[in-house]
């Protein structure tokens, strides 16, 4: 799964569009998120783990590892 194909699943779920994640994003960082720039990285697939982690975390999800066994 691409860090583009999670986010994607993240606001399908929560049932919120790419603009108001960057506005969400923004206002509870010191950083500025904005729709452009999550497109854009989205599609050149050069969006980061860390980004995809934190949008993860503002909706209320976390990412685990787990061995399989």
């Amino acid at each position: 799964m691409t860090a583009r194909e999670f986010v994607k699943i993240l606001l399908a779920k929560e049932c919120i569009t790419l603009k108001e994640l960057a506005k969400i994003a923004t206002e509870n960082s010191d950083k500025k998120y904005t729709l452009d720039g999550i497109s854009h990285k989205m599609r050149l697939g050069t969006l980061r783990f860390d980004d995809a982690e934190y949008f993860a975390k503002l909706l209320g999800y976390k990412i685990e590892i787990t061995k399989i066994q």
